[in-house]
């Protein structure tokens, strides 16, 4: 999908900037969230795709299911991806805005693969300490992952902090070989 994601880019450069500039970025959010949602439903990827509907109908199909819930702007930005054909690359357009929103935001995006389920205090402990490592608010996505026997791996873009018992004893087995 490095097509779809490189067509999308500049319409959520373009809806992002115009929503810092409205001071409408939660709004925003909601919207593309929610088409994106109404695009990615299977049912209509297959009228998306369906030269036998017309782009005003598909337009006007998308508007009634999304019922009210988008401003003008986004009923013109969805009306627009309509008459471009790119109405299936909304799901895109909402990931990369919202990639955008966070960093102007200043919050990093934190995955954490924990070898256990970890309870509130000890998520809320682990982020307060990556807010103080990055000097940036962190915003977790957690999930288990039993492979790592112990311990966690977390991801935050191209830093990956190893502290589980896996990577150890990996890391062990290389020293050994060496």
């Amino acid at each position: 999908m490095a097509e779809a994601r490189t067509v999308a880019r500049p319409y959520a450069e373009a809806v992002f900037k115009l929503a810092r500039a409205g001071n409408t970025l939660p709004a925003w959010s909601d919207m593309l969230r929610l088409t994106a949602t109404v695009a990615g439903d299977e049912r209509i990827r297959t009228l998306i795709g369906n030269p036998k509907i017309p782009a005003r109908r598909l337009g006007e199909l998308l508007l009634s299911i999304c019922n009210g819930k988008l401003n003008s702007e986004g009923r013109n930005f969805i009306l627009l991806l309509v008459e471009n054909h790119r109405v299936e690359i909304l799901p895109q357009v909402s990931e990369l805005f919202e990639q955008l929103k966070a960093q102007h935001e200043g919050v990093l995006e934190a995955n954490i693969a924990s070898a256990f389920a970890m309870s509130d205090v000890q998520l809320k402990d682990l982020v307060l300490n990556l807010e103080a490592k990055f000097k940036r608010k962190i915003e977790a996505k957690v999930s288990v992952n039993p492979e790592l026997i112990g311990g966690v791996k977390v991801e935050i873009g191209d830093e990956v902090l190893d502290a589980s018992v896996r990577g150890k004893l990996e890391a062990m087995a290389i020293a050994l070989k060496s």
